[in-house]
């Protein structure tokens, strides 16, 4: 796939949704995206700190690739999921691209009616960092980690797999709610997303509420063109190097 322009790069903060049945400014939405790579998360504001598994349930968020395509009504972005908190869609998720400046682009549906603003944060290019964790045999464990600027963003799916009885469009609701003795294990999958400064992970929302606002060592060195080291609490050794631009410097 070719890489995104570089106007899509960086970190992106919703500030608005707007559909036929609802208008949202409370929702916390970032969306991070490298050359390739993009990861999300939206979480309610109804989630407290500590969710009930109904709240849990209601949250929201992705990774995989992006394409963007030039089209006669301008540019299409197309977010390809390689991994989603919730069940796959039934649609592609898709959108018509408008930048109404360079910090600021208007998104409307391409298969369903609705309106996003977002707006690019501070601080959030100059490096980008994709990489994919590897097991001891040097296998993809499906974890992902992502660097724009001083922001990061954690991926780590869920170890079970969806029931059989799961179909493009249902909710993690309705899975969980026809399987009850899967609920905690359907929602073990961490999306979180803050800082790194000063040899710190900070993190700012997770999926994961007891993750929120927490604060650990950080450090990841380049190995070579294709591997990596992490150094942190909860987070894997040894990474693949997906993607690697801007500052060289270890973070």
């Amino acid at each position: 796939m070719s890489p995104v322009p570089d106007h899509y790069r960086g970190v992106w903060a919703r500030t608005l949704l707007e559909t036929p049945q609802q208008r949202d400014e409370s929702t916390f939405v970032r969306w991070l995206q490298t050359s390739l790579w993009h990861a999300d998360l939206r979480i309610p504001v109804t989630v407290p700190e500590i969710g009930t598994q109904h709240q849990l349930a209601g949250q929201q968020g992705f990774c995989g690739v992006t394409q963007v395509e030039r089209q006669s009504d301008g540019e299409v972005c197309t977010w390809q999921r390689r991994l989603d908190f919730q069940p796959a869609r039934a649609e592609v998720d898709a959108g018509v691209m408008v930048f109404e400046t360079s910090e600021r682009v208007i998104e409307t549906g391409v298969h369903s009616p609705y309106l996003e603003i977002w707006e690019r944060l501070p601080d959030s290019t100059g490096r980008f960092i994709a990489l994919a964790g590897l097991d001891e045999a040097g296998g993809d464990t499906r974890e992902r980690f992502l660097v724009a600027g001083r922001y990061a963003m954690h991926v780590r799916p869920r170890r079970l797999a969806w029931p059989a009885d799961t179909s493009a469009g249902h909710t993690l609701l309705e899975v969980m709610a026809r399987h009850p003795g899967m609920a905690q294990a359907l929602l073990d999958f961490e999306i979180s997303f803050g800082t790194l400064e000063g040899g710190d992970w900070t993190i700012e929302q997770s999926t994961l509420p007891a993750l929120t606002g927490a604060c650990m060592p950080f450090a990841v060195a380049r190995v070579n063109g294709t591997c990596a080291t992490v150094g942190s609490p909860g987070l894997g050794e040894q990474w693949q190097v997906l993607e690697w631009s801007g500052q060289e410097a270890p973070v």
